[in-house]
């Protein structure tokens, strides 16, 4: 069960889910505070609720499956491994501070374009690039997760995040707009200095292991000089058979390591610019389709062009538009409109190497094949959120910590967002689920910048070791992580960030 531990953490914490809705009523607000009662789920809604969460949530797991077959079709460009190793070793005596680098574009990227699942295009070349540099999975999933999740933590501009606190409360986006900035920077700060910490730690680690098992050869060369002939032709043949069972178990080690770094070819020449540019059109795409313009930055010009594009007429006849189809502004695009990015630049990609179309389809199940586990985790996740949605047992809980205090208080509106990221995979459900009830309790807007930031700090904090967060359990499923390691890994940055938000936190009521 061991290679299937992220798919058991998430079953524990659907069922435990199930039973919260037998113990606990289930109350929503619209304008009031609504109680419904118990609303049990039943053991047919444990096998309903996933197909209903593939309807509403499918094309995220589509996605991901689309990504995997995009990595499976580049597995067969051997420019693809070329680049890599080309980019590597420019890297060379600097690899701590290109994963630093590596880590700070991601939570960036992240705070400003609320790119947390768009960059999943490119998180399996970034783990191929740190296994590379000489970084175990557990340094990957580190600079992954941790960057990801301090970005959405000390989100700015990002509609995902501020944009949907904004809209519920009323908020600017730049409102506490120094606060989110140092949240961000803190995180980082810290996270760079656990994720070093955990390398030196696993090298000394290494040096111990080594260390005895050199210790170990030795003493069984010097029990084997102590044999007679006959007991050392019999060890000599069991010396042998242990040095090939030695290297089998070696090689499926490294396989497994390995297995996220494409092959290399040998024998043909691989010219890399062409791999390049795609990689950088995708990179631009990505960005100017997430950047909330309008509603960031209040620039039309993205809704304009679109809108002189899709109408632009040859001979009277739209021909853009009808090329295009329903295409949306940059600015307003879903992941499922990066589906068809990632596809068209594949298929340009396979006729510039001209990989044969065998080849490409070969490539690409094979590629799926190593999302398909991501992909259903996150089916499995949004199932949950389906039970939250159709149980809503969290506002029964929420009212009771909000009553401890009269009005606003910034700790227990925390632990009220830590529990909405808990509850809600996604984060529009997330802000959705308690801050309308909270914002009818905290009737003095002046507060609700304070609760903004609470809000997106509870949530980035809450995904990086919650068993309902979609990026974490992805990437562990994909490396093949367990939970508990994980856990083991993340404890000390998940309380060294939360002294630091109880004390931004605190300095935020106090001025």
């Amino acid at each position: 069960m061991k290679k299937h531990n992220t798919f058991k953490v998430v079953l524990i914490t659907m069922l435990v889910f199930m039973l919260l809705t037998w113990i606990l009523p289930a109350a929503y607000y619209s304008g009031s505070y609504i109680d419904q009662g118990r609303v049990q789920m039943g053991l047919f809604d444990l096998f309903n609720y996933p197909v209903t969460a593939i309807s509403y949530f499918g094309y995220i797991a589509a996605f991901v499956l689309i990504v995997g077959g995009f990595y499976g079709v580049l597995n067969k460009i051997g420019a693809y491994r070329t680049m890599l190793d080309k980019l590597v070793s420019k890297f060379k005596g600097k690899e701590v501070v290109v994963l630093s680098i590596i880590m700070v574009l991601i939570a960036l990227l992240t705070s400003v374009c609320g790119l947390q699942l768009g960059l999943i295009i490119f998180f399996p070349m970034i783990v191929s690039i740190i296994l590379l540099m000489g970084y175990d999975k557990v340094v990957a999933a580190l600079a992954i997760v941790g960057s990801t999740m301090i970005g959405m933590l000390g989100t700015t501009y990002g509609y995902n995040n501020t944009g949907l606190i904004s809209s519920v409360l009323g908020n600017s986006f730049t409102d506490s707009m120094l606060v989110k900035g140092i949240l961000l920077f803190l995180g980082m700060v810290l996270l760079i200095f656990n994720t070093i910490w955990y390398i030196k730690k696993a090298k000394t680690n290494d040096k111990k292991a080594n260390v005895k098992k050199v210790t170990a050869k030795e003493e069984k060369k010097t029990k084997t000089t102590k044999t007679t002939k006959t007991t050392k032709s019999k060890s000599s043949k069991n010396t042998k058979a242990a040095v090939k069972e030695e290297k089998v178990i070696v090689v499926t080690d490294d396989a497994e390591d390995t297995s996220y770094v494409p092959v290399k070819v040998s024998g043909k020449k691989h010219v890399i610019w062409p791999l390049v540019v795609v990689f950088l059109f995708i990179f631009v795409i990505l960005v100017l389709a997430f950047i909330s313009w309008s509603g960031a930055f209040g620039i039309n010009a993205m809704e304009d062009a679109t809108t002189a594009v899709t109408g632009f007429k040859v001979f009277g006849f739209t021909l853009f538009g009808k090329l295009l189809g329903t295409v949306n502004a940059f600015g307003s695009w879903s992941i499922a409109d990066m589906i068809t990015v990632l596809l068209v630049f594949m298929f340009i990609l396979t006729l510039i190497y001209k990989v044969k179309f065998d080849e490409m389809i070969d490539g690409f199940i094979a590629g799926a094949k190593k999302a398909l586990g991501p992909a259903v985790i996150t089916i499995l996740l949004y199932t949950i959120l389906v039970i939250t949605t159709y149980h809503p047992f969290q506002l029964v809980i929420d009212k009771a910590i909000l009553g401890i205090t009269d009005g606003f208080n910034v700790f227990t509106t925390f632990v009220v967002g830590i529990l909405s990221a808990l509850f809600n995979v996604d984060p529009s459900y997330a802000f959705q689920s308690s801050l309308p009830y909270l914002a009818s309790i905290v009737t003095n807007a002046d507060n609700y910048p304070i609760i903004a930031v609470v809000y997106q700090a509870a949530y980035g904090l809450t995904m990086l070791f919650a068993p309902t967060s979609l990026i974490l359990m992805g990437m562990l499923s994909y490396l093949k992580i367990p939970y508990s390691k994980w856990f083991k890994t993340i404890w000390k940055l998940v309380l060294e960030l939360l002294v630091v938000l109880l004390i931004v936190f605190t300095i935020l009521i106090l001025i």
